[in-house]
């Protein structure tokens, strides 16, 4: 549907960052991962990043996520003192 180039798409596989099921002969990405691969599809196609870059954003913005859900939980345990 969105014509994503296989080598590119395989190029995320290899570094973990989707998940390609395969049934049979045939491949398919799961539908939950198809923002993840169009931000991808940006940052390589508009913003000209190459893979590995795309790699560090992508851990960078989890590392960001945890540390978010890590604030709140202190902010919740915080108030609980207050």
């Amino acid at each position: 549907m969105y014509q994503a180039e296989p080598s590119f798409l395989d190029e995320l596989e290899d570094l973990g960052l989707i998940r390609v099921l395969e049934e049979g002969s045939e491949k398919y990405i799961d539908e939950e991962q198809i923002p993840d691969i169009e931000r991808y599809n940006r940052m390589f196609y508009d913003l000209e990043i190459n893979i590995e870059g795309i790699d560090a954003i992508h851990h960078l913005l989890e590392k960001m996520e945890t540390m978010q859900k890590e604030i709140n939980a202190l902010r919740n345990r915080l108030r609980f003192y207050e």
